[in-house]
């Protein structure tokens, strides 16, 4: 175990010295194994890692759902959700904001990234906002809430990488983020609310629509609704596998891109390179992450900690609050591949030692779990200093003050919080759509 402790201070060392943290990774993992194990056996172990992670069929829905999101965005699904949401929402005091909130969460339901998500929502939404004498700080803090969505809401490359690195089923963990994913939209309209009740100047009402015009709308979002119900009706009426579900929603994306004309040759080729980067990036961290949990789990971590904490008799749910605590220090240093890459593999061999109670098997444990670790990401993507969310909007809104949207979304992740709290407490949220395939 102090081998492994060695590690994780060697690991925040060069991050903090600003190594790229899938090579910091790697680097600890590799020199870590070669002293426990020998040089040959760790040269092996980082080949075999590679070549193992480069080749998995399970990771192939990755660059198929970032290409899927890219394809998207260009095809310009994005306003028309907006508009649709915008006329049902916008008559209401702070309805600007919360029409983007749900356009995010329904994006995300298509594009599985909260960075992505934020980007292209900000110049859709913060325009009209503006337009209407929202306060930047509500405006820039609604989108940069509403992106985390893109985390939780399927399809998210997260959950992909969660269930591959713990062994559990994607298409339960899929359908398990959906209710969480509904009330992280209601909780961050209730947000809103309150805060416009209680300054009316930051989100005055907007337009009222028509029963005429609201139809329109909602009828021009049919295409991010036929991509969300082929997708995920594809994969739980058993028609075809989350892989295969991510290529058949690529060419979905794709044949909307060329129908709008969106997707020209000059366009396709930036396009594919940025999801050929994107993925590159991801698939350098989880293999740096893989070494790393090599090196973990042969110096013992897991079965310590794990041994530790049913010695002590603690339980079970002081145990989620000392790791939900962790998760929101690391998230202040680390952004939430890398921390997901980094902790999953210590802690949840601790939570399936842990007693739960009746109706909590293994594999209900596990999904509960990856919905705690996935909403508590959320709140990382949003707090200071790191904040990548707020980051992102910051450099597609050059005008608007890092403070001031750090500043707008102080109440989405206080709402985060109580989300957490709910979701503990109330597990069948998460497991009650999963107990039904």
């Amino acid at each position: 175990m102090v081998e492994s402790l060695l590690g994780f201070a060697a690991l925040l060392l060069l991050i903090l010295l600003r190594m790229p943290i899938a090579f910091a990774m790697a680097l600890v993992g590799f020199l870590g194994f070669g002293l426990l194990r020998g040089w040959d056996a760790a040269f092996a172990m980082v080949g075999q890692t590679a070549f193992d992670s480069g080749l998995s069929y399970s990771l192939s829905v990755v660059p198929l759902f970032i290409l899927m999101g890219n394809l998207v965005t260009q095809a310009g699904l994005s306003r028309e959700l907006y508009e649709a949401t915008y006329a049902l929402l916008g008559r209401f005091r702070g309805g600007l904001a919360m029409a983007s909130v749900a356009a995010c969460g329904g994006f995300s339901a298509v594009c599985g990234s909260s960075l992505a998500t934020a980007a292209t929502m900000s110049k859709v939404a913060m325009p009209s906002m503006r337009r209407y004498g929202y306060a930047d700080s509500l405006a820039a803090g609604s989108i940069a809430a509403g992106g985390t969505l893109g985390i939780l809401i399927p399809p998210s490359v997260l959950m992909v990488i969660y269930g591959i690195m713990t062994e559990t089923d994607i298409a339960k963990l899929f359908i398990a983020g959906i209710v969480p994913g509904i009330l992280g939209v209601g909780f961050y309209a209730a947000a809103i609310a309150v805060v416009t009740r209680l300054k009316p100047a930051l989100g005055p009402r907007g337009e009222a629509f028509g029963l005429a015009a609201t139809l329109r709308a909602l009828t021009g979002a049919w295409g991010v609704t036929l991509l969300f119900l082929v997708i995920m009706g594809g994969i739980y009426g058993g028609v075809f596998t989350p892989t295969e579900a991510a290529g058949i929603g690529a060419a979905l994306a794709f044949g909307f891109a060329l129908l709008k004309g969106g997707l020209r040759l000059k366009v396709l080729f930036p396009l594919l390179l940025e999801s050929a980067r994107t993925t590159a990036m991801i698939f350098m961290v989880l293999i740096g992450a893989l070494i790393f949990t090599n090196f973990v789990n042969f110096a013992g971590l897991p079965d310590v900690l794990a041994g530790f904490v049913i010695d002590l008799a603690l339980n079970p749910y002081l145990v989620i609050a000392v790791i939900i605590a962790i998760y929101l220090v690391l998230g202040c240093v680390l952004e939430s591949l890398s921390m997901i890459l980094l902790t999953v593999p210590v802690f949840y061999p601790l939570m399936l030692e842990l007693d739960f109670g009746a109706g909590m098997d293994p594999e209900a444990v596990l999904i509960w779990f990856a919905i705690i670790v996935l909403v508590v990401t959320e709140i990382s993507l949003i707090t200071p200093p790191v904040g990548l969310n707020v980051f992102v909007l910051r450099g597609v809104l050059r005008d608007v003050e890092l403070g001031t949207i750090f500043r707008g979304v102080t109440p989405f992740w206080i709402a985060d919080i109580l989300r957490v709290a709910l979701i503990i407490a109330l597990p069948a949220l998460s497991l009650f759509l999963p107990s039904l395939m």
